[in-house]
Order: C-alpha cells, then structure tokens, then sequence
C-alpha cells in the first residue's frame, strides 16, 4: 500500500493542496519498505489526484481538504484519510500497523489561503 502525506516540515499539514511537500510512503505486510519526500508540484484543480495515481498512491493522508478534492481522489482510485495531525514519523507507524484513523478535516474550505504553494487557478464558481 502506498500513501501520500501532506507534509510541513516534520509534521502532517493541515491543507493538502497547499502543502509544501508530500512524504510518500510504501508500506507491504506492516513494514515500511520505501519512504521518499517529494515537493508539492502545484496546486492545480484536479490535479494533485492524477499526479499522486501516476505516482502508484493508493491513500492521501492530511489534515484538511475540501469534499470536492476528497471526491476527486475517489474518482481516482485513492482513498482519502483527513482528520489527522502529528510528525509523519508516528504517522507513518500507525500506517504500517494499520491503525490510522481519520476524522473530520481540519480546514475549513479558504482556510488555507496564504498558507503554503498558491493555487494557479480559482476552484469555485463565479457565481458564489
């Protein structure tokens, strides 16, 4: 099972999307086999979904993120744990022991505005 964390520095980020890095991570049987960080390409709609599917990720793990992109990444075939704080570390543990647990998203949809990389785009109707 491969997962993708919103990583911000040592620490899960509480937006996905504008996260400044992803800690992707290759779990088999309960181990950690493979561990690599890799920096956020953008922040694009719809985007980040088919760029972590090309990367194998079967399972996004962040903080936050907005129904819209939670209904983007099942469409893509990857499941979405929100809910979750702490240092990717211990994280990646509860992972591999399968007892990562998600919740309710910590961001509220704007909340991440000004925070980390900039969407290139608007992501919500005009008429809003």
């Amino acid at each position: 099972m491969k997962f993708a964390i919103s990583t911000d520095g040592e620490y899960v980020s509480a937006h996905f999307g504008r996260c400044p890095s992803f800690t992707i991570v290759e779990i088999d049987n309960g181990r950690l086999v493979n561990k690599m960080t890799i920096d956020n390409p953008g922040h694009h709609p719809g985007f980040l979904p088919r760029f972590l599917q090309q990367q194998g990720v079967n399972a996004i793990v962040a903080g936050g993120m907005g129904q819209r992109a939670q209904d983007l990444f099942v469409q893509a075939g990857i499941r979405t744990v929100v809910g979750i704080r702490g240092k990717i570390d211990e994280i990646m543990k509860e992972a591999a022991a399968g007892t990562l647990k998600g919740g309710e998203s910590l961001c509220k949809p704007g909340a991440g505005k000004g925070y980390g990389v900039e969407k290139d785009e608007c992501d919500h109707s005009h008429e809003e």
